[in-house]
């Protein structure tokens, strides 16, 4: 038991250094971590439900840590976060994350893995399209988007990733960088307050579903709340194109992963 709490707590914490990082939820990060590591330690494993209800959890902490951190960040005059496209995207995607972490209820493990990985897949290919270095030096106030773009966009990812227990960044962030055309610093500051208020949404319906483990839940939460500042910190000292690559690296990694256990 003191075993699987401290794994949980590891987990935890490598997830929220990547969602403050990369500006992501971490459950990309966190969906096969949850479903192999405690097997790597001899303990028990997780079906893909209970997988996917953990995750949502830490990505909810996870999420807001890092989303507070960057906030601090704001206040000293790095203005990141674009709050009228969090508004957009972040109401659209807590509605469709809700209906679809209410639909993962009636879906079996296999399926919502094989969800996961055609996510994976998708993000990797929309991370490796390059994006213009000009784009790159607007401000905050320079940004300009599609409403009806984002909005949509938002729903459909917010209730695709509320199925497999995400808030939907590591498909949001692409869309955002290639689609709507937001500047990777801005994406990644915006897109965790984003994925925050997705993952309010996926919290109620795994809440409903009664998937969620208490204590590894409690203890996966408990890593997220160390991790997520240190990743935002890091975060604003890295390069942009460096970001962007680490991020589909990660991605493309899990991809391979899951479908090879798919296909096996």
């Amino acid at each position: 038991m003191i075993m699987q709490l401290v794994i949980m707590v590891l987990i935890g914490l490598i997830g929220s250094f990547f969602s403050g990082l990369l500006g992501i939820g971490g459950a990309i990060i966190n969906f096969p971590l949850l479903l192999y590591m405690p097997e790597w330690f001899g303990l028990e494993v997780f079906t893909s439900k209970e997988v996917a209800a953990i995750s949502m959890l830490q990505v909810f902490f996870a999420s807001l840590s890092g989303m507070l951190a960057n906030r601090i960040s704001s206040r000293k005059g790095e203005a990141y976060i674009h709050r009228p496209l969090v508004l957009q995207m972040g109401v659209s995607t807590l509605v469709g994350s809700l209906i679809g972490s209410l639909s993962s209820m009636v879906m079996s493990s296999a399926a919502i893995n094989v969800i996961y990985g055609f996510l994976a897949v998708i993000a990797v290919l929309l991370m490796i399209v390059p994006t213009r270095a000009t784009m790159e030096s607007r401000t905050v106030q320079e940004v300009t988007f599609n409403p009806w773009i984002a909005s949509g966009s938002a729903f459909l990812v917010g209730g695709i990733a509320g199925i497999v227990g995400a808030g939907g960044a590591f498909i949001l962030i692409p869309i955002m960088l290639t689609v709507l055309k937001i500047p990777t610093r801005i994406t990644i500051a915006s897109s965790l307050a984003i994925v925050f208020l997705s993952a309010v949404g996926g919290v109620i319906g795994k809440l409903a579903s009664g998937d969620i483990p208490l204590w590894p839940s409690l203890f996966a939460v408990a890593g997220s709340l160390l991790g997520a500042p240190i990743g935002a910190m890091v975060s604003r000292r890295l390069n942009v194109r460096l970001l962007r690559y680490a991020l589909a690296g990660f991605i493309a990694l899990t991809a391979v992963k899951i479908w090879s256990d798919i296909i096996g």
